[in-house]
């Protein structure tokens, strides 16, 4: 893959350059969706494989030591910039609660994301939903949830309940001028896993596709909801039969994702790093046989102790791919429940800020201002 370098100057001239070839090829899952989905959508399949979107979770609503400070973030604080792509949970819609999973006011959360599509960056939203069976949190895994949430299930008016929450909370992601904000939606996610309600060991793949069917079908027919891009999100994989095992339809989907994450001491980077890109290889490969795009929705290395992690592990392992953005997990500081420190980005003075501002730096890597000037919306 041809390296650019010094071409930030350029960069609308290029977006507008990008090959028509792509955007053919790009076709939302919805047929009916919003002329502002389609266009990112349209816009991130003709950068993909020449920009990669930064993201990070939660990244305006707090960071390490502070929180709800207007214009803040640790991003911005060490590169001046802000991430193309922020993240947000859902999870605590479906019991009606005023807060989200992380504590974030659910009126602050859409007020952030109005912010981010105002100023021409990305939203993507995942959904911790509470087990609907159990009525504990996504990680209780005691009862199999899904064939009683499926139609004819006991609980279906249940999980129809809760999606209605989750429309309505879409319907009020718009702008000034009452346009619906496109969001990149990630449900049911690392769901080759076994940690959530939904994962492997608790649903087959034929229920797990169901599930995602019906759930796509009830945003799209029933409630309405045209402003959605549909994430494919498995976790751990190593061959493609693995990761499609659990796909519902290229009708369904319009992005291809999965999580990773670096685990253990420093010197584990170098086998994080080969464990990447072997699962890149296999995930752009399917991307392109099924006319879709590829993504990291969630990555990182708690606390980040490796000095020049940003570039010798992260960027090296992305280096070649063809990855339309990468997220890193939130940086909710110290927890005194769990009494760690529990952060994915740095913040000013963090040991990798220095090589962070180096990555942010490199030609192919999207923060906000790219964004904004590439128009996604446009």
């Amino acid at each position: 893959m041809i390296r650019l370098k010094n071409i930030s100057f350029l960069w609308p001239l290029l977006v507008l350059l990008c090959c028509s070839a792509q955007k053919a090829n790009a076709q939302t899952a919805d047929p009916k969706a919003t002329k502002e989905t389609k266009k990112l959508y349209t816009n991130l399949h003709t950068l993909w494989g020449k920009a990669l979107l930064f993201g990070h979770q939660d990244d305006l609503a707090y960071g390490v030591g502070w929180k709800y400070e207007e214009g803040r973030s640790d991003v911005k604080d060490v590169t001046g910039d802000y991430p193309a792509l922020i993240g947000w949970d859902a999870g605590g819609l479906e019991r009606y609660s005023p807060n989200n999973i992380d504590g974030i006011p659910f009126s602050k959360m859409r007020q952030y994301i109005i912010t981010t599509y105002q100023h021409g960056g990305v939203t993507t939203l995942s959904w911790h939903m509470d087990n609907p069976y159990t009525g504990k949190n996504a990680w209780d895994t005691t009862s199999a949830a899904i064939p009683a949430i499926l139609p004819g299930g006991k609980l279906h008016a249940r999980y129809k309940a809760s999606l209605d929450a989750f429309a309505k909370y879409l319907h009020s992601l718009r702008d000034t001028n009452g346009i619906a904000i496109p969001i990149l939606f990630r449900p049911f996610h690392e769901c080759t896993g076994s940690w959530f309600w939904w994962g492997a060991k608790q649903c087959t793949p034929a229920q797990f596709k169901s599930l995602f069917r019906f759930t796509v079908n009830y945003l799209r027919k029933d409630k309405k909801v045209h402003n959605l891009i549909y994430v494919f999100n498995p976790a751990d994989f190593d061959t493609p039969d693995t990761y499609m095992e659990r796909y519902p339809g290229d009708g369904y989907v319009d992005v291809l994702s999965f999580d990773t994450y670096q685990y253990g001491a420093t010197d584990k980077g170098p086998a994080f790093r080969e464990s990447l890109r072997n699962r890149l290889k296999i995930q752009e490969r399917l991307a392109e046989e099924h006319h879709k795009i590829a993504a990291i929705g969630e990555t990182g290395y708690v606390e980040i102790p490796d000095t020049q992690w940003w570039t010798n592990i992260l960027w090296e392992s992305l280096k070649g791919f063809k990855v339309s953005y990468v997220l890193v997990w939130r940086n909710a500081g110290y927890r005194p429940v769990e009494k760690d420190n529990h952060y994915y980005a740095p913040y000013k003075g963090q040991v990798s800020a220095a090589n962070f501002l180096q990555f942010y730096q490199i030609p192919e890597v999207m923060f906000l201002e790219k964004a904004r000037k590439s128009r996604l919306y446009q």
